[in-house]
Formats: C-alpha cells, structure tokens, sequence
C-alpha cells in the first residue's frame, strides 16, 4: 500500500513491524525506570536525614544533563546495544519520576495513619507498600505515561543515530535513517514511520491528560501534568 524502499521492502510490513518492536522496548525502559525511581523517591522521603539528601542530590546532578546526552554519554562508554540502550534510557528517566514521586510522598508520609502503622513496629518495606505506594498511584500514572512518551522519542532517537537495533531490523527510527537519502524515489518511506511516531508521542501524552482528568478533576490536571513534567508535584 505505501509502495517499496530503496532496497525493494514494503515499507508497510517495516513500519508496523518497527513500531511493535519500538513500542514494547520502550514499555519495559518505562516500566524500569518507574519502578526505581519509586523505590529512591518514596523510601528517600520515609527514610529522610542523610539517605534523603544523599539520594536526591545524586538525583539533582543526573536532572542536570539533558536526557539524549546522558544517554549517549553511556552508550558511547560501554557501547551500544539494544539491551544497554534499555538501561541506559531507565537510568536517565529515573530520576525524573524520584523526583516526582519524592515530593508527593513527603505528604503521605507525614500522614497519621503511616505513623501510627510505624508506631506499632512494622518493618519500613511494609509501611511503604502497603500505606505509602497506594496513596501515590495517581502520580505514577501520570508520570508512567510521560516516562513512555519520552521513552519512545528517545529510543527512536537513539536508533536514529546507529546506536540501537541495527539494519535490517525494522525500526521506525532505523528506516527514517535509511530512506532519507532516497526519499525521492518513496517519500512514504520516511514519512510513515515518522507521522506515526509523531502520533504514538501526542497519543502518550493524551492519554495521560486523561488519566489526570479522571483522577484530580478538570481544574487540577494541566496542573498534575505540567509538575509532572516539570519534575515537580501537585498536592492531592
């Protein structure tokens, strides 16, 4: 349907190809880098004293550079591969959500109940699972569907520059490299992959809108949305 590339491939078969793959790494680079950031950013704000500033400074120095170059900085030290490519993205969106999720459990952390649960000697593992973790489950859903927004520009940027999955896997950001030298002769071949990578980016985004909608209510959601990003919290 969307004709042939350069090497006689239908770009159709590639893309969609290329978009299932791109879609489940950046699943399981969201999925890891939501759940350490988590764990720093809840058991920092319960821990508090030196854990707390040990973490969140280390924290800071990583928000410090922009997430691409974090990104390549790694890769280009150890390597590439798909598979340090997948740590390295979850390491430079860690801590975006530590900081996230930091400021909203401070608040929870400092409710009555989470004390009086402390107070009867529970272990702290226990104490954040249980009393913590389920009153922050708006936030990290709000921030998971950040995180896979940015996950998916990353990764295909990444591919883009050669440092990923390599040709002839399909990759929507591997075959906007390859046809862009011949997009006379198709231009469908670097248009689709990038329309609908472009699509699946404002599609995250909206979804996560939506959850922030249905969860805080109309008038608080661009504000949840807009801290989230910013690496910043709203008070529930």
């Amino acid at each position: 349907i969307l004709g042939a590339d350069a090497l006689g491939r239908s770009v159709l078969a590639r893309t969609l190809a290329g978009g299932y793959q791109l879609l489940i790494l950046a699943i399981i680079a969201t999925a890891a880098a939501v759940t350490l950031g988590a764990i720093l950013g809840v058991s920092a704000a319960y821990r508090r004293g030196t854990y707390e500033s040990v973490v969140m400074r280390g924290v800071d120095v990583v928000l410090a550079l922009p997430q691409l170059i974090f990104v390549l900085l790694i890769v280009s030290v150890a390597g590439a591969g798909m598979g340090l490519v997948l740590v390295a993205v979850a390491l430079s969106q860690a801590p975006q959500v530590a900081r996230v999720v930091h400021g909203a459990a401070q608040d929870v952390c400092e409710r009555d109940f989470v004390k009086a649960v402390a107070l009867w000697g529970v272990p702290p593992r226990r104490v954040i699972a249980r009393q913590v973790l389920p009153n922050l489950v708006t936030p990290l859903m709000v921030e998971t569907g950040l995180r896979l927004s940015y996950s998916i520009i990353v990764i295909a940027g990444i591919n883009f520059l050669g440092f990923g999955v390599t040709p002839p896997n399909p990759n929507w950001g591997v075959m906007i490299n390859e046809n862009r030298l011949g997009l006379g002769l198709n231009p469908w071949a670097v248009v689709a992959p990038a329309i609908i990578l472009a699509v699946l980016s404002v599609g995250t985004n909206t979804f996560t809108d939506a959850i922030a909608r249905a969860n805080l209510g109309e008038s608080r959601a661009e504000e949840a949305v807009l801290s989230a990003a910013l690496g910043t919290t709203v008070e529930s």
